[in-house]
């Protein structure tokens, strides 16, 4: 119970603060820390990060979140999350948490090598330069839904990445929006995840409730912080857990 109180709070934390990274912390969390089989945690951490990062988004409403890119990468991820699912119960759970492992690192890398925040054409709202980036909008969506149902990840760790990356939003702004797709992409994967799947109330509440908590608290304090310490500290979390994924897998 202890380990859920403590373990859920930081990933609320981490979800309030860089907009994502709360699956990573997460599906370790409960299968080395709680004892969950990869199969329980999965759609345990689905269910309990697209809540704490629905409570996260409510003190961001007014910073700026991108509807329009919000729904066509939570619209297009939603099918890739089923497919996602399909694939990653054909594979072996060792596979699933080295691949894990390694799609962390390589997001981690990405993070650090944008040096500067620079708008693009996603980040201007309708017309036509959003239009010429919607299908890049539709790529990321479709990626990180599988994703999602993969690997059983809210997709934060990536979307973040990908909103400043690829779709040219600055890191607060993708933050935001970020928090906002998690919760659908969560809500996709955890549909996917639960025929079948028999909930532990006592171990989702434990972990839930401090999460949330500490998602709300989170979000508040990070509006004091600078986009380039979001991103370099979002960075460095990916590579301890990677990590630690590593040497426990």
């Amino acid at each position: 119970m202890i380990a859920a109180l403590s373990l859920g709070l930081f990933v609320g934390a981490v979800l309030g603060v860089v907009g994502g990274g709360g699956s990573i912390i997460a599906v370790p969390a409960l299968v080395y820390g709680m004892g969950l089989s990869p199969a329980a945690a999965i759609p345990t951490s689905l269910l309990v990060v697209g809540l704490s990062s629905l409570a996260a988004l409510i003190p961001r409403l007014r910073q700026g979140i991108n509807w329009p890119v919000v729904l066509i990468v939570g619209a297009a991820g939603i099918p890739a999350a089923w497919g996602g699912t399909a694939v990653g119960r054909l594979l072996d759970p060792t596979i699933l948490m080295l691949a894990f492992a390694a799609i962390m690192v390589a997001a981690g890398v990405r993070m650090l090598m944008r040096s500067k925040e620079a708008e693009g054409s996603c980040s201007t709202g309708p017309g036509r330069a959003f239009r010429s980036c919607a299908p890049k909008a539709v790529g990321v969506g479709l990626l990180v839904g599988f994703l999602t149902g993969l690997l059983g990840v809210g997709g934060g760790f990536l979307i973040t990445p990908a909103l400043t990356m690829f779709l040219g939003l600055r890191m607060k702004q993708a933050v935001a929006s970020s928090l906002a797709i998690i919760v659908i992409n969560s809500a996709a994967g955890f549909g996917a995840h639960s025929a079948g799947f028999a909930i532990d109330w006592s171990s989702v509440l434990a972990f839930a409730v401090p999460a949330i908590l500490g998602s709300l608290v989170a979000a508040r304090l990070a509006r004091r912080l600078q986009d380039k310490h979001i991103r370099v500290s979002f960075a460095m979390l990916i590579f301890a857990v990677a990590a630690w994924v590593t040497a426990s897998t």
